[in-house]
């Protein structure tokens, strides 16, 4: 009897054995691979979207890009870094928390966003130097609110903003609730967020922004961390950046 029990173990051991290569995703055993992404706040409706194609489990950590990067530089624990510039990409690389050469993998361009109707009747950046505008902008310590002075300097305009917010999908939402006539944002901001309208910025005052991605160097789940970076970079994933308003890296 304890021979049959024994014989009944052993051939039990390899459906759900101590390493993984012995655990199928169909054993009892088997744990589902995750990984944790920081990633700037505009990347939420993509990443968000792609989450739903992987065959893993994905964890966000969606803010303000100086925000991660200083979480991370303090002993934050992720797998990627998906930042909206290449300037804090390159902090986290010179402090040696880069696992690999980061890769481009979408761009993104600037817009007014204003209410639906555009009421202020608000048709390019000059027009946010009026007087009686309530006009936010994102904090020249986010990638987006380095870009929007850039814009507003190639512009010639000079604006007094409201406020200036920490997170570019903060301005979305004071022009999205009527707290503010008009912000500077992504366009991806706009086609996703369906509660305002866009003015387009001409090409010679745009600023075009690189979004770079990489594995970060502790991370502990790197398997799944690559395959995450590879869906993003992949066909798949860039059509779904594409139909959130990003261009193509």
């Amino acid at each position: 009897m304890i021979r049959a029990l024994i014989l009944i173990a052993l051939v039990a051991l390899p459906a759900c054995g101590s390493s993984a290569n012995e655990c199928s995703p169909q054993a009892s055993c088997y744990v589902k691979p995750k990984v944790t992404v920081f990633a700037a706040a505009s990347l939420q409706p993509a990443f968000d979207k792609i989450a739903e194609r992987l065959h893993f489990s994905a964890t966000f950590n969606y803010a303000g890009t100086q925000t991660l990067t200083s979480q991370l530089t303090q002993g934050a624990q992720a797998d990627v870094f998906a930042s909206a510039d290449t300037a804090h990409m390159t902090t986290l690389q010179h402090a040696g928390l880069i696992q690999d050469a980061p890769q481009v993998f979408a761009h993104n361009r600037l817009e007014i966003a204003v209410a639906n109707g555009n009421p202020k009747a608000i048709h390019s950046l000059a027009d946010l130097a009026r007087g009686g505008l309530v006009v936010v902008l994102a904090d020249p310590s986010v990638p987006a609110g380095q870009y929007a002075q850039q814009a507003l300097a190639k512009a010639g305009v000079t604006v007094k903003p409201a406020s200036l917010e920490l997170q570019v999908t903060a301005v979305l939402s004071k022009v999205a609730v009527g707290e503010a006539d008009a912000g500077i944002v992504y366009v991806s901001d706009v086609v996703t967020s369906g509660k305002v309208e866009g003015v387009a910025i001409p090409d010679s005052q745009n600023v075009i922004a690189a979004y770079p991605i990489a594995t970060l160097k502790d991370a502990q789940n790197k398997g799944a961390a690559t395959d995450f970076i590879g869906f993003v970079l992949s066909s798949d994933g860039q059509s779904i950046l594409k139909a959130a308003g990003f261009e193509s890296a």
